[in-house]
């Protein structure tokens, strides 16, 4: 009987810059949204701003994760670098490396000595990358493709509130871009759940909170300007 096990970290990568910018797309919109109306500004007025924001938090969100995620990608290439180096110039040494992990985690000291040699003569950097460094080619750095799900994610959760402004007037604005928003958040974290194997109402709780939050602290700041003003 065959058994096929399905995992879910090969999405690791892309699953968490999507949500991230979706997260920050619907919060950071939604925000600057309410933070606006709160001041008594025009419906142009907050639309104008919302657009702005959706632009500029894209082009924010695909700088950020390429410029972070090629950190990592460059740290992990030098580290690569380093042992292609060390296993040239002391193969002993490294095939004794590979030894003391594998005994560390569990492996009898009888067959360790076999096992990294194997290993070795197989895929040497291959295994010090993936068993010392713990770098794996599902866990690699990728930055285009950060770059890319953020943005893209970023910019359909701030469409969402701003859809809303388009619908509703001005009079309803405010609660129906925090509810909404809370909606989607929720759907967000839903979702973001679902396709990494997590506990749907633990994460829908948490987006939508912190979510919350952040639309609360800046309508109060909008208000607190707006009136001044």
């Amino acid at each position: 009987m065959r058994h096929v096990e399905r995992h879910r970290t090969h999405r690791i990568g892309w699953l968490r810059a999507a949500v991230l910018g979706a997260n920050d797309g619907i919060v950071s919109t939604a925000s600057l949204v309410l933070g606006v109306a709160a001041a008594g500004a025009s419906s142009q007025t907050i639309l104008v701003a919302g657009v702005a924001g959706l632009v500029a938090g894209a082009m924010s969100m695909a700088a950020g994760e390429y410029v972070s995620v090629s950190s990592q990608a460059d740290t992990e290439r030098a580290d690569l670098d380093k042992e292609r180096k060390e296993l040239a110039a002391n193969p002993e040494h490294e095939h004794e490396e590979l030894m003391a992990i594998y005994v560390k985690r569990g492996l009898e000291s009888a067959l360790v000595s076999d096992v990294a040699t194997q290993l070795m003569q197989h895929d040497a950097i291959g295994a010090h990358a993936r068993d010392e460094l713990g770098i794996s080619e599902i866990l690699a750095a990728r930055p285009v493709q950060a770059a890319l799900a953020s943005a893209g994610t970023f910019a359909v959760g701030a469409a969402l509130p701003l859809l809303i402004v388009l619908v509703f007037p001005i009079s309803a604005l405010m609660w129906a871009v925090s509810g909404g928003s809370l909606l989607f958040l929720a759907l967000l974290g839903s979702l973001a759940a679902r396709a990494g194997g997590a506990s749907v109402l633990t994460a829908a709780a948490r987006v939508t909170f912190w979510g919350a939050l952040a639309m609360a602290l800046t309508a109060g700041v909008g208000a607190l300007f707006g009136v001044a003003a």
